[in-house]
């Protein structure tokens, strides 16, 4: 049955390859993107289904007025995506203030403006799903992406924390994890200015890697798309939604670790000192 979508970062990446998807499975779709009119070919082939509004989530005061009057505008709301999102990339000591607050302001503060802003409208139509779109990078870590992981762990423990308080209105959340996935990523990210300290640093291990085309990208974007989807279709959606092969290794590795360190911890004077605290 066809649904209604709100879709932010809209214009690029998943979420121009989740608006495609949709529109062609007959869904209704409102898209959100800083610059409308990148979604103007869209909106002329699919005029009745097609809702574009211009949102930057770095701005806080508008996020509240665009989702009042998206509800406005459609009868019922049944999945919201947080989608959007860019990658800053550099060591912490590279990054810049200016850089460091629009990431987090956009990433994490923007998706959580964002949710808030939907939930009382989802409460009041009986329930909704919100689709998060993390990443891998919200459950692991690499070197020069720190902000970026910031961002993405901050929004896992926000989602987790929101899911409970409002599973008894019929609200429920998907957080979605891909890998390192074939878009265009890479190039939207914003580079910090490399300080020669670093060069021969697991960070500039990594700012080679990308730079040279050696940094692995196994995901599809297309099949990493219509996973989500179909998640969000499902009747019992699962909280985490863990997209390719690199993702599935790289946490379940980062996950096996934690708990062998947690478990080497029992009976040790470490371990004791503190188990009443």
């Amino acid at each position: 049955m066809p649904k209604t979508w709100i879709i932010t970062g809209a214009t690029s990446g998943l979420g121009f390859e989740m608006v495609q998807q949709l529109l062609a499975e007959g869904h209704k779709v409102i898209a959100t993107a800083r610059r409308s009119e990148a979604l103007a070919r869209l909106r002329q082939n699919h005029p009745a289904q097609l809702d574009v509004v211009q949102l930057d989530l770095a701005e806080p005061d508008g996020i509240a007025s665009a989702i009042e009057s998206a509800f406005g505008r459609h009868e019922r709301i049944d999945v919201i995506v947080s989608n959007a999102g860019y990658g800053l990339f550099g060591a912490a000591e590279e990054l810049t203030r200016a850089q460091i607050d629009r990431q987090i302001a956009t990433n994490l503060a923007g998706s959580i403006h964002l949710i808030r802003a939907a939930l009382p409208f989802l409460r009041g139509q009986g329930g909704g799903r919100i689709v998060q779109v993390s990443s891998e990078g919200g459950q692991i870590a690499y070197p020069a992406f720190s902000l970026y992981h910031a961002t993405k762990w901050g929004i896992e423990g926000f989602v987790e924390s929101v899911a409970q308080e409002v599973a008894p209105f019929g609200i429920d959340f998907i957080i979605a994890e891909p890998g390192p996935t074939g878009t265009n990523f890479g190039a939207n990210l914003d580079r910090a200015v490399p300080l020669a300290a670093y060069e021969e640093t697991p960070a500039g291990a990594v700012r080679r890697a990308i730079s040279d085309g050696s940094f692995a990208i196994k995901g599809d974007a297309a099949r990493t798309v219509a996973a989500i989807i179909a998640a969000a279709e499902s009747e019992t959606p699962p909280l985490r939604l863990t997209l390719g092969s690199t993702a599935y290794s790289s946490i379940s590795t980062a996950l096996v670790a934690r708990l062998s360190a947690l478990e080497a911890q029992r009976g040790t004077a470490h371990y004791a000192d503190r188990q009443d605290l």
